[in-house]
């Protein structure tokens, strides 16, 4: 892989990314740009979840599934875009909901770097896409790198809350063993803010004032979810 590991994620990551599967994915990433197919997100951007957010630092994780898939948009954080791209409809639901919880006013950008350096990990399993293409680079080998991130959250003893929207993150969540040993991490689940399910329980489902409630119980604070 052309991406530098943050330091640290580095002990976290160095084992996995030695192996014959990082290896192919590396590859397999190299010919696919080297053919010409436009990858999202570019080069540099594919870690940012992770420079944004050290492993220390975590106190949320909210799980994505891939980047978006159209210029411009996907920039390494989940749910997040760049200002200036408008904020596509599942981040739209994700701000009516936090004014719903919260009563935040939805921003006029949709850039959520501010909540990933406050600890908030904007994770997606998949950390690459082909442009247009939705789901394209899934089981290329990503899991086994977001896999090992999430654990590793899992397995500090500070409390984090893992926020898990559609069945997806729950899947993934479903995976990692340290997630369901002890109580001491909070497992909010609900359905995506998709415009497709965002109306069968991810409204009203209040996952930003849960989360700082038990942040705030565990002695970690509260996150500012305004932007």
């Amino acid at each position: 892989m052309s991406e530098t590991v943050p330091l640290s994620w580095a002990p976290v990551l160095e084992p996995v990314l030695a192996t014959a599967e990082a290896r192919r994915l590396g590859g397999w990433l190299r010919a696919e740009e080297d053919a010409g197919k436009a990858i999202y997100p570019p080069r540099g951007c594919r870690l940012k979840a992770l420079e944004l957010t050290p492993l220390d630092a975590v106190r949320v994780v909210i799980l994505g599934q891939d980047p978006y898939h159209g210029p411009g948009q996907a920039h390494g954080l989940c749910f997040s875009v760049p200002e200036g791209v408008a904020p596509p409809p599942s981040l739209k639901n994700i701000f009516k909901e936090l004014e719903s919880d919260l009563g935040i006013i939805a921003p006029a950008h949709g850039n959520l770097q501010h909540w990933a350096q406050q600890g908030v990990l904007l994770l997606n399993n998949t950390l690459t896409v082909q442009q247009g293409q939705a789901g394209s680079h899934a089981g290329k080998g990503w899991d086994a790198i977001t896999d090992a991130c999430v654990a590793a959250v899992a397995e500090r003893q500070e409390a984090c809350v893992f926020i898990l929207w559609g069945s997806h993150a729950q899947g993934k969540a479903a995976r990692i063993p340290a997630l369901h040993e002890e109580d001491r991490h909070l497992l909010l689940k609900s359905p995506h803010p998709s415009p497709l399910s965002a109306h069968r329980g991810f409204f009203g489902s209040k996952p930003f004032s849960r989360a700082n409630a038990f942040l705030e119980q565990n002695g970690r604070g509260s996150v500012d979810w305004r932007l």
